[in-house]
C-alpha cells in the first residue's frame, strides 16, 4: 500500500470528532489528538478548530509524524499498513518495537537498515499475523480494554485482514 491508500484505510477507523473522558488522548478528530495537532500548527487550538479538521488537514501530519518514522515505503505492502495503524494508536516508537521484535532485531524503536533488512528475510504474510497478535496482546493488558476493548479488537481484526489483503 502506498501512503494514500493506507490514509484512507486508516481514517475509516478512526472517524470524525471524538471527546471521550476514559480517553486518554482527549479531544481527537480523524484521530489527531488536539495536543498533537497544536504541536504541528505551533500554537493553541479550539474546540471548533478541532471539530472542523478534514482529510486535508491531517494528511502531512499522519505522512510526516507516522508513515515516515516507520519507514512505511520502505516495509513491505500490507505490513506498512499494519504498522502505520499501530503507529497512530500506540505511538511510533511502541510500533517500531512490536516489529522488531517480531524480526528479533534489538527493539530500540527506531526503524533503520537493520531492522528493514531483517524484515527482507521474513514472510510478510507472517509478520502481519505476528504482528497483529502482538498489538493485540498489548491492547489486552491496558486498563481502558474493557471501556475500548470491543472496537480495538475489531480493528485490529480488520488491520490484519487488510493487511494480509494487500500482499
Amino acid at each position: 500500500m502506498n501512503f494514500e491508500q493506507a490514509l484512507e484505510k486508516l481514517l475509516e477507523h478512526e472517524g470524525g470528532y471524538v471527546y471521550h473522558e476514559r480517553d486518554p488522548g482527549g479531544m481527537t478528530n480523524l484521530g489527531v489528538t488536539r495536543r498533537v495537532y497544536e504541536e504541528w500548527v505551533g500554537r493553541e487550538s479550539s474546540e471548533k478548530e478541532m471539530r472542523n479538521l478534514t482529510p486535508k488537514d491531517v494528511a502531512p501530519i499522519y505522512k510526516a509524524k507516522y508513515w515516515d518514522r516507520i519507514k512505511g515505503d520502505s516495509l513491505p505492502n500490507g505490513l506498512n499498513y499494519a504498522v502505520f495503524d499501530a503507529s497512530v494508536n500506540s505511538g511510533t516508537g511502541r510500533a517500531a518495537k512490536w516489529l522488531q521484535e517480531c524480526v528479533g532485531a534489538v527493539p530500540d524503536g527506531g526503524i533503520g537498515p537493520k531492522t528493514l533488512a531483517m524484515v527482507a528475510t521474513h514472510s510478510p504474510e507472517d509478520l502481519i499475523i505476528k504482528y497483529c497478535d502482538m498489538r493485540q496482546t498489548f491492547l489486552e493488558s491496558l486498563p481502558t480494554f474493557e471501556t475500548f476493548g470491543k472496537g480495538w479488537t475489531r480493528r485490529v481484526n480488520e488491520v490484519r485482514e487488510t493487511a494480509l489483503n494487500a500482499l
